[in-house]
């Protein structure tokens, strides 16, 4: 393949045959006429011709030189145009956000508070992307993508901002704990039927109490589920107590489909983390929007 042209031997052509020679485009663009001579032969030496003969006392253009005079405008044209395109995107947030997240975040969070930024920037569109599936950012084309987790992650290649943090509380039906002894600790949940995430192994919540203490306490599920809708429907159909986030349970507490247990305890306290592929290029949409979710998704996910 041959080498690509140098856009600025280009220029300078464009410039000498504008201004008919070299010594008025030498004064015009600030150079020495024997920079421009150096750059004309590195240019006619990379296509191969002979664009302008010159002597001492004569400029003219050949023939193959007006030719690629004719594209060569065009060509910083286009250029220019390129330029002025990512520029004009880096100054003023516009395009594409590409963002993964799991269902439920984007169910119960992101729709709360991506319209807002949306109606802040009106040059940006979001394509959201909602999956239960491990998402490899890069290789598939993602700007943005949020993972609720407990443990550190372990894109360590990626760039990770905590945005917010979410508390998992214990909540069961009305009826099923109408007909249990009411619960004051976590040592009495031993007698209980669980409801839970799917685990290989034995299942236990660590629970943390108002002064900071923990108590482990082991499960035997009665149903188990990776999904969180799942989970929240089966302890609304009084099957057990479940551990879930405080924010999915709003307007079923509301409602009087489910009550808290321990409410001085939580089951544990996850964390919402944006990850991006790198900060070097990322454009200024993904970071503000990343700030965005910063500011705004920690009002979403407090629970009381």
């Amino acid at each position: 393949m041959p080498p690509m042209l140098d856009l600025k031997n280009v220029h300078f052509f464009v410039q000498i045959v504008d201004r008919g020679g070299f010594t008025s485009a030498a004064e015009l663009l600030g150079q020495q006429k024997s920079t421009l001579s150096h750059r004309i032969k590195a240019l006619e030496a990379s296509l191969g011709v002979r664009l302008i003969n010159r002597t001492s006392r004569q400029f003219a253009v050949t023939e193959v030189g007006a030719q690629f005079y004719r594209h060569a405008i065009e060509l910083l044209h286009n250029a220019e145009t390129a330029e002025h395109a990512v520029r004009q995107r880096i100054a003023e947030p516009s395009g594409v956000i590409r963002m993964t997240a799991p269902i439920e975040v984007t169910q119960y969070l992101l729709r709360e508070v991506l319209p807002g930024f949306l109606e802040r920037h009106p040059k940006v569109a979001i394509h959201e992307h909602a999956t239960e599936r491990f998402v490899d950012i890069v290789g598939e084309g993602f700007d943005l993508a949020i993972r609720g987790h407990i443990s550190t992650l372990r894109d360590c290649d990626l760039v990770q901002r905590t945005i917010a943090y979410v508390p998992w509380c214990l909540f069961a039906g009305p009826s099923y704990l109408e007909q249990r002894a009411p619960v004051s600790h976590p040592r009495e949940l031993a007698s209980h039927a669980f409801v839970a995430m799917t685990r290989r192994g034995p299942t236990r919540w660590q629970l943390r109490g108002p002064g900071g203490e923990f108590v482990n306490v082991p499960i035997e599920p009665r149903f188990q589920s990776n999904n969180l809708l799942s989970l929240k429907e089966a302890a609304c159909a009084n099957l057990g107590i479940a551990a879930l986030p405080g924010f999915m349970c709003r307007d079923e507490l509301q409602a009087g489909k489910l009550r808290r247990l321990l409410p001085d305890w939580i089951a544990s306290e996850a964390r919402l983390s944006a990850l991006m592929p790198n900060r070097t290029g990322l454009l200024p949409a993904v970071r503000l929007l990343v700030d965005f979710l910063a500011t705004e998704l920690p009002k979403v996910t407090s629970f009381d």
